[in-house]
């Protein structure tokens, strides 16, 4: 008999006590989820990550005391482990490049159904970088394409470069294979080996790469 996969450790932060408890009340019945705690401010989530040791953090944008943003960014260096996902109402596009410049692994907006919340946390615990389709959007117009693109420092191919550009789109690797008639396993191998030879730690920053890059 199968022994049964460990469940994702998640602590949700919000400073709306009705919209934390509610997170929590729901991502509590999906399978594979077990909520640790909640966190009403930046600070707080910061003291509780590091005590509770969760394997995904939702964290809200706008908070007291200590931002959403800022909260990543001490995350990033108290507790290097936990993977720090954006769930808010704001797709300001100044706040969406802050969050992944600060090293959040994604950004998702509250109106998304409970189950899809629920998969994007899994799909964050395995290193998968999450944006929702409407984020992808207002990040490729966040950072402008220089007017003459520089090569990357490490020559891909022109397949490779087809794949980052869909990645900075935020495709998901299923997505990729099908609109270049490709398998899975193969956009799986081709992601990282993009990762590695831009020494890139995951998918967003790929994708900021990309821009840089003037890919889009």
């Amino acid at each position: 008999m199968s022994e049964e996969p460990t469940a994702v450790r998640v602590l949700v932060v919000d400073d709306q006590q009705l919209i934390r408890d509610g997170i929590a009340s729901l991502l509590s019945i999906r399978p594979g989820i077990t909520v640790v705690g909640t966190a009403s401010n930046g600070r707080e989530a910061v003291t509780k990550a590091v005590e509770l040791r969760p394997d995904v953090v939702l964290m809200d944008v706008r908070m007291p005391e200590l931002d959403g943003v800022e909260a990543v960014a001490v995350l990033r260096r108290r507790a290097p482990e936990c993977r720090v996902v954006m769930l808010t109402t704001f797709d300001d596009e100044e706040y969406v490049v802050q969050a992944l410049r600060a090293g959040a692994s994604g950004y998702l907006l509250k109106d998304l159904p409970a189950e899809e919340l629920a998969q994007a946390i899994r799909l964050a615990h395995a290193g998968v970088t999450q944006l929702d389709s409407s984020v992808a959007g207002l990040l490729a117009a966040a950072l402008p394409s220089p007017s003459a693109a520089p090569a990357p420092a490490v020559a891909l191919s022109p397949r490779e470069i087809d794949i980052l550009r869909l990645v900075a789109r935020g495709r998901t690797n299923r997505e990729i294979a099908t609109q270049l008639y490709l398998s899975e396993g193969t956009v799986k191998n081709h992601v990282s080996r993009i990762l590695s030879r831009l020494a890139l730690r995951d998918r967003t920053q790929a994708a900021l790469r990309a821009r840089d890059l003037g890919l889009l």
